[in-house]
């Protein structure tokens, strides 16, 4: 049969994250697939006189005669999964997303092929899951006919298409409210190198109190990866803000600035354990790769560096095995001790008092299994400077105790990133030994430098030391390792202090407004705006965030800022605070 040309709408449609619902449940999500074409999708289209012109497993390709119907039919479409998807949990649902466009199409065999069908389907990758996007050509066509909002998302560049394509989102109230954010319009620029994000894993045990261990799995997997120089890893905080949602990976790609995504799931039942991981082209939701790793928990280690040595392998073949393995660490030989630590990391990402204290608590259960465990030793040391800087009052032996342990966790590191920069950070504000303190928080970053946090707490200390050109560096390779971290706020305050021991108070006013926005109950940066408010001589502005600041911590003063700053502050930058104090009216005793 002959080719023949006709214009046509063209209606795309494909699963949002199908590669992670594969990966968690193969058998049942491809039923659950077709079941919702069969009894649902399908019969929308034939009801609005369009025909399937193709399945693609995970997704469609339909043709209608008249633009308002394909219109019509996929917002019933959506409608009817956001109803079917009513009971059922966010990880667990199947969601369409749907492109449509307007255009000239060749038609040959039953099979439709040309530029009105590739837009649309770009168009659908730009939808989010249970939403619609539509070109211009078709807003235009069916805006006065139909009872609809649609909402400007600007000219695009879409893949193999020559000229930018106008992109509109379909708003309707049928279209699931739980959404994710749209996709930035600016997305991040890919680095260099082979660039990576591990999204938390799907908790299959049927155990909520499990999820600290899944959680702790994937931790692992992302510090066995950073250690590699050659590869960019996007640090824990960003991955896990996509924690519980449904995940685009096309989205998370732009969002983070990566080129693969690695998604999973564990299961973990009585003494065994089994991981299954598949590695996603973020660009094009290309399933590159895909594996499971069964065994049992006595072998968790063992596990560990599998899966991130195939990963690895399958991102750059010709990488030598040798370097893999020099690579990746084994925390601890104690099983019993590394679950607690995993349940101390658990309550330390809480970011409470409370929970510090609880960390604490198991952190100590650790270290008797294992008394050479580093980096249990480490994060002790760690949720007592989180305790002191949130406004804990510290007994002398609690302090002298976070000592022990940050000295305890560098001397006996040796190669453990995670132990030298949480040790280093202990010692550099517990004991106030600022340069040892350093020297081990830069050799963290030696050994592992994709690690957002080491970067984070290098600019605290260098900014500390009264170098704030080389802290805001720090800084800005902590962001750009975390775009998305929950606790940008941490970042920002962080630049807040290094403008504030530049001088720049007005620029350190700015940045703190910007931490407080998102954590207002910081101290710290509480007082970074109070001083840097008295330096400037605003008066009533300075007072109020002194009043705050003393709200949060009762009784502060300028010679509890003296004992307390003194300890780690540079001689430079703690007179810039006790003048500032003073300036914005803080009492002195």
């Amino acid at each position: 049969m002959p080719s023949v040309r006709r214009l046509a709408a063209i209606l795309a449609a494909d699963v949002a994250g199908y590669s992670r619902l594969m990966g968690a449940d193969e058998e049942g999500t491809h039923e659950r697939v077709k079941a919702h074409l069969r009894d649902l999708v399908e019969p929308k289209i034939a009801e609005h006189r369009g025909r399937v012109v193709k399945n693609t497993g995970d997704g469609m390709l339909a043709e209608f005669a008249s633009v308002v119907d394909a219109v019509r039919c996929g917002v019933e479409v959506q409608r009817g999964m956001a109803e079917r998807n009513a009971a059922i949990p966010p990880e667990k649902r199947i969601e369409f997303r749907i492109g449509i466009n307007l255009g000239d199409v060749i038609v040959e065999n039953d099979d439709i092929y040309g530029d009105g069908v590739n837009v649309s389907a770009r168009l659908e990758t730009l939808a989010e899951p249970g939403g619609i996007c539509v070109s211009r050509v078709v807003r235009d066509q069916v805006r006065d006919k139909v009872d609809l909002g649609f909402d400007d998302l600007g000219e695009q560049q879409v893949k193999n298409i020559a000229r930018p394509v106008r992109v509109y989102r379909v708003r309707d109230r049928g279209i699931p409210a739980e959404q994710p954010a749209p996709a930035s319009p600016q997305p991040l620029p890919l680095p260099d190198k082979p660039s990576i994000a591990v999204l938390p894993f799907t908790n299959l045990s049927g155990d909520p109190a499990q999820e600290y261990f899944v959680d702790g799995m994937v931790e692992e997997i992302i510090t066995a990866l950073s250690h590699l120089p050659w590869l960019f890893v996007i640090a824990r905080n960003s991955s896990f803000a996509y924690k519980g949602q449904p995940v685009d990976v096309k989205r998370v790609g732009r969002e983070l600035g990566v080129r693969y995504i690695l998604e999973g799931s564990v299961r973990k039942a009585g003494g065994r354990v089994r991981i299954a991981v598949q590695l996603i082209g973020a660009e094009t939701s290309a399933h590159l790769w895909a594996e499971r790793f069964d065994g049992s928990l006595d072998d968790i280690f063992e596990l560990q560096d599998l899966v991130a040595s195939s990963v690895v392998g399958a991102i750059e073949p010709k990488l030598y095995m040798s370097e893999i393995k020099r690579a990746i660490r084994k925390p601890t030989e104690s099983l019993g001790a590394y679950d607690l630590y995993l349940r101390a990391q658990a309550r330390f990402h809480r970011w409470t008092v409370k929970a510090s204290r609880e960390a604490i608590d198991l952190l100590r259960q650790a270290m008797v299994l294992d008394p050479a465990y580093a980096s249990a030793a480490g994060l002790f040391a760690c949720c007592r400077v989180f305790q002191q800087a949130n406004s804990a009052i510290l007994e002398e032996e609690e302090i002298v105790e976070g000592v022990l342990f940050a000295r305890r966790a560098v001397e006996t590191g040796g190669e453990d990133p995670e132990a030298l920069k949480l040790g280093g950070w202990g010692i550099f504000v517990l004991a106030g030994e600022r340069a040892s303190g350093l020297r081990a928080i830069e050799r963290a970053l030696m050994l592992n430098p994709n690690s957002a946090d080491a970067w984070s707490v290098c600019g605290w200390a260098q900014a500390f030391c009264n170098r704030p050109a080389a802290a805001i560096e720090a800084l800005q390779r902590a962001m750009r390792l975390s775009p998305v971290d929950p606790r940008r706020w941490s970042f920002e305050g962080g630049f807040a202090l290094s403008h504030l021991v530049a001088g720049r108070y007005e620029d350190a006013i700015e940045w703190a407004n910007r931490a407080l926005d998102a954590q207002p109950r910081s101290p710290a940066v509480v007082g970074y705006k109070a001083v840097a408010c008295g330096h400037l001589g605003r008066v009533e502005e300075g007072r109020a965030s002194v009043a705050r600041l003393r709200e949060l911590r009762p009784g502060f003063t300028v010679a509890s800022a003296e004992k307390a700053l003194g300890k780690f502050a540079s001689p430079e930058v703690l007179a810039i605070f006790l003048e500032g104090y003073r300036k914005a009216g803080l009492p002195e005793e």
